[in-house]
């Protein structure tokens, strides 16, 4: 489960497993796999970012890792954290 919030700022609990995708129209949209689709405050990248530090707390000690949550930077995280953010750049954790 991640931590979200809608666009009115009350917070939201979503199962990172059923998201299929992920948009900005211009607000970010979350396309679940029941059908339903959610309006949230954070952007794509930000969702990214908290569904992929979600799946490595949950694949921790597994006995099959994902080749995206082996370490190193991924494609994942390079969608989640674009070059024009890099470059050490201190951030709050957008996930809590």
């Amino acid at each position: 489960m991640i931590v979200l919030h809608r666009l009115n700022g009350q917070e939201l609990v979503v199962n990172a497993e059923l998201i299929e995708s992920v948009a900005a129209h211009p607000d970010t949209v979350l396309n679940l796999a029941t059908g339903n689709r959610i309006v949230v405050k954070e952007s794509v990248s930000e969702v990214i970012r908290c569904v992929v530090q979600y799946r490595k707390t949950v694949y921790v000690g597994a006995s099959y890792l994902p080749e995206f949550l082996r370490g190193g930077e991924s494609a994942a995280e390079s969608l989640a954290d674009p070059p024009s953010r890099r470059g050490g750049e201190k951030r709050e954790n957008p996930c809590h």
